[in-house]
């Protein structure tokens, strides 16, 4: 069971840290990856989802290394 939920928290971390090539996929990137860190932590993944996408779009807009 802790190798499952080390490998997802890998995978969460790997998908925040990917930039899209545009706002939508930036978002959807985001928003996969909250969801499924909030299943991880066992908190409400719609909210885990927002948050994700939230961030990796302000993360990826104010960084000059994405698009």
């Amino acid at each position: 069971m802790r190798i499952q939920r080390a490998f997802l928290a890998i995978a969460v971390c790997a998908g925040l840290a990917a930039c899209g090539n545009s706002t939508g996929e930036q978002a959807l990137l985001g928003g996969g990856a909250g969801a499924v860190g909030a299943a991880v932590v066992n908190a409400d993944p719609l909210f885990g989802a927002v948050v994700g996408a939230a961030g990796n779009v302000l993360y990826c807009k104010t960084q000059h290394n994405c698009r």
